[in-house]
């Protein structure tokens, strides 16, 4: 192997985090052209795990660190949310769930690549495809060791959540996150309720926090807030509260 192929895989180690993916498309915008990949595999540098995607041999890429090479490589808009999202901040009452599986949130048309999908990660990955709320708005950093990948924010996982709700997602569990979500600035989930085209997840949202009492319900300006019109029945059976228009589990209407 020449010195100058030497020299590009010691520099692409250098700066490639422990854990991740390495997109082919990537390496070679980046001057690893395909034959240089090929090449690397054969000497040992380098191994495929699908068509596109590479990791570095002796290394045990997770899932996060294939999210953080579509967010970081790709540029595709996929982030960790909902339950997930809120297991990973400590505020998940079911961790088993969290444990089994990845919620991935993206906007509708957005696919995994086939090999995301067909590696045998730690965990499951799910792939809601969702236009419900904006696409990079309440998206917070989260540190994974050396790198960071994109998740929900608290207030933008519950909102996910409860767009899922009743169904996929309960709502006395959702009644107990929002109890546990105090310090929330205002402005920042304002933001996320006026782009959301979420109806149902929107009205519970607003229900919740004003029924948890938190300050910072008071500075929300509902006027600027789409809560849609109609009624909304989110369980056939329950309390009906007038002022959100929704009818909602009797437990939780008290």
């Amino acid at each position: 192997m020449s010195t100058n192929t030497v020299t590009k895989i010691n520099q692409l180690l250098q700066l490639h985090h422990p854990g991740t993916v390495l997109l082919a498309s990537w390496l070679k915008e980046n001057g690893i052209s395909h034959d240089l990949q090929h090449r690397y595999i054969r000497n040992g540098w380098l191994e495929s795990i699908g068509y596109g995607a590479l990791k570095r041999t002796g290394d045990q890429v997770t899932l996060t660190g294939a999210l953080y090479a579509l967010q970081e490589y790709a540029s595709k808009p996929i982030h960790i949310g909902g339950r997930t999202a809120l297991g990973m901040q400590g505020l998940s009452h079911y961790v088993e769930l969290f444990q089994k599986e990845t919620l991935l949130f993206a906007p509708r048309g957005i696919k995994l690549p086939k090999w995301f999908k067909n590696f045998k990660w730690e965990t499951e990955p799910v792939l809601i495809n969702s236009s419900a709320f904006p696409v990079r708005v309440g998206l917070i950093d989260q540190n994974i060791g050396s790198y960071s990948v994109l998740i929900s924010s608290p207030a933008r996982a519950l909102l996910e959540c409860l767009d899922m709700a009743p169904s996929r997602f309960d709502l006395f569990e959702a009644w107990q996150i929002m109890e546990g979500l105090p310090n929330i600035r205002p402005d920042a989930i304002q933001e996320i309720l006026e782009q959301a085209n979420s109806v149902k997840a929107v009205r519970l949202f607003l229900y919740l926090a004003e029924k948890a009492g938190h300050a910072w319900f008071k500075y929300l300006n509902i006027n600027s807030i789409n809560v849609g019109s109609g009624k909304r029945s989110i369980v056939k059976k329950g309390i009906y509260i007038p002022k959100y228009q929704i009818t909602i589990p009797e437990d939780l209407g008290r």
